[in-house]
């Protein structure tokens, strides 16, 4: 019973750190899609592009194809986070099943000594 209650700590756990980092990529594909529509807004051919600590200038156009690669890349980090959550909770659920169905006949037992 102990190893599986460690299992169950262990998967919420991983659970926690999961939607953590799920949220942490949708802020990210969130801001990409923003910076997209940006510079597909402005007027100007030439742009600025924040690369460590300093700006350069770049053409838009390059700007944008790199920001919008940029934004499927974490997309698809964002898509295999989502999986992992989703098996994850998946054997956390088929381990908290497999938990009542062991305690269930144990609780059985108790009440028919005490009637």
């Amino acid at each position: 019973m102990s190893k599986d209650n460690n299992m169950v700590n262990t998967y919420r756990q991983q659970l926690m750190y999961l939607s953590q980092q799920k949220q942490q990529l949708q802020v990210q594909v969130n801001v990409l899609d923003s910076t997209v529509k940006e510079l597909e807004n402005t007027k100007e051919t030439k742009v600025y592009k924040g690369v460590g600590n300093i700006f350069i200038l770049k053409d838009k156009t390059d700007v944008i194809k790199e920001t919008k690669e940029t934004k499927e890349t974490v997309e698809l980090r964002l898509k295999t986070v989502e999986k992992q959550e989703n098996d994850t909770l998946k054997r956390l659920n088929d381990l908290s099943k497999e938990n009542k169905k062991e305690d269930k006949p144990k609780d059985e037992s108790n009440t028919e000594g005490i009637a």
